[in-house]
């Protein structure tokens, strides 16, 4: 089992013909995940080698749903086409749209994300994040894919880095999937999202929650923890020494006055019984002491 991504998923790339689409579809690729087409408006009907392998480019993703069956769209597009291509997605009902572009307008993303939502056919994951990974079934994103392999633990995370840092960690362990949410403002998939899957989820025996400074996600979904999570949960929050109102890496980092503060967060996790690492290999250590490993 694994939470929205598994060996069955098939996946076309929005902007495969570009640079970055090319590079990483070329890495999903190697590490066995089914990519089965790419959609450029304007060169539909064109196939792009992928290492000696033809991949067919649509016009839409409308078009490449009803020639390929696809059901996840990953999407490596400019910041400035990111909007039509997550609408493109949508509108084509594929259930899982994960959206790897950075620097996308706040006001783009907010309408993208509750367009989405008012359809209720596709989840978004992103944007502004590395994707996710169900090791040794399907990668889709930019998270490499030899760092770790199948396992017990479960795993969301605002940071890519701090992601795959993670992952190496506790790679003898293994993921059940390892989920980027992305770190800017406006995201379509929340920590909360993905506690409640991998709760669901009969594989995953416990799970790791990397936040960071800014907005309230992480006391949010310490109350979702207190609630509804029986799991054991280890936690890491990025940017204790962060100065006051200024933006660190992600553009929903920023701490204004004593809200959105890591010590806050870690506040709200530990009260409700998440242990909490002071830096990322401590949270790793955590885990393997609550896993006997």
């Amino acid at each position: 089992m694994s939470i929205f991504l598994n060996k069955d998923s098939r996946v076309i790339v929005h902007g495969m013909t570009g640079s970055e689409g090319t590079k990483h579809t070329k890495r999903m690729l190697k590490s066995g995940t089914n990519v089965v087409g790419g959609v450029t408006p304007g060169k539909g009907g064109q196939s792009v080698d992928m290492d000696g392998r033809a991949l067919p480019v649509f016009n839409s993703a409308s078009e490449a749903v009803a020639a390929t069956g696809a059901n996840v769209s990953v999407i490596f597009v400019p910041a400035k086409f990111t909007k039509a291509a997550v609408i493109d997605a949508v509108d084509a009902k594929v259930p899982l749209a994960v959206v790897i572009t950075e620097g996308i307008p706040v006001h783009d993303s907010t309408q993208f994300v509750a367009y989405a939502q008012s359809k209720g056919t596709t989840r978004i994951i992103g944007p502004n994040c590395p994707g996710l990974i169900t090791p040794g079934e399907s990668n889709v994103g930019i998270i490499p894919a030899d760092i770790t392999g199948a396992g017990p633990i479960g795993l969301v995370s605002k940071s890519g880095t701090l992601t795959y840092q993670m992952m190496y960690e506790l790679r003898d362990i293994g993921f059940s999937t390892a989920v980027g949410i992305g770190g800017d403002p406006v995201i379509g998939t929340t920590h909360i999202d993905c506690l409640r899957a991998f709760q669901d989820d009969p594989q995953t025996e416990a799970i790791v929650m990397i936040g960071e400074i800014g907005g309230d996600a992480e006391e949010r979904a310490a109350a979702f923890i207190k609630e509804y999570v029986t799991k054991p949960v280890v936690g890491y929050v990025a940017g204790f020494t962060a100065p006051e109102g200024k933006t660190m890496g992600h553009a929903g980092a920023i701490v204004s006055g004593s809200s959105g503060t890591a010590s806050a967060k870690r506040d709200a996790l530990e009260a409700v019984g998440v242990r909490v690492g002071v830096t990322p290999s401590e949270s790793a250590q955590l885990l393997r002491s609550i896993l006997g490993r």
